[in-house]
């Protein structure tokens, strides 16, 4: 259903934004690293740093990530922050900035049973915690999921 891509770079940025909650630790969130990356070597996305100075985005902190997608051949950047990767500077190099929740609400819709399965999966995947379905739908919530939450309650 979907083809993650991500480089080391984001990687460090989503640890850094995590780890400064002070909800999970640095060391935690460099495991999950290892394991995304080990489970999805392909998703590694190199040699895209000679595109960085060549774009412009309202933050210049992102053009990383839309170097990045451009190398990769990416189609989708998923954000919450849409402001920071306008469409008039999308659109031309045939790519398109979503919200994560609008993301999975739009696959749950194509594919309710895989999604409610993937959901399941990524619940069981939380060892330590165990959420149960109504703790897990608020984890999703507080991430920002909240439709997505919704849509997999109502499975």
């Amino acid at each position: 259903m979907v083809r993650p891509r991500w480089t080391d770079a984001i990687h460090e940025e989503w640890i850094r934004n995590l780890a400064a909650t002070g909800r999970v630790t640095r060391e935690r969130l460099l495991q999950t690293r290892d394991i995304m990356k080990r489970v999805l070597p392909e998703a590694d996305i190199r040699g895209y740093e000679h595109r960085i100075s060549g774009l412009a985005l309202p933050d210049a902190g992102d053009r990383h990530v839309l170097a990045a997608a451009i190398e990769g051949q990416v189609q989708v950047l998923l954000t919450f922050n849409l402001r920071h990767f306008p469409k008039k500077i999308l659109a031309p190099l045939g790519l398109h900035a979503q919200n994560p929740d609008d993301f999975l609400c739009g696959l749950h819709a194509t594919d309710p049973e895989a999604m409610a399965g993937v959901a399941e999966a990524a619940r069981l995947n939380l060892g330590q915690s165990l959420p149960d379905a109504s703790a897990f739908g608020t984890i999703l919530e507080r991430q920002g999921l909240v439709r997505f939450a919704a849509r997999l309650a109502g499975s």
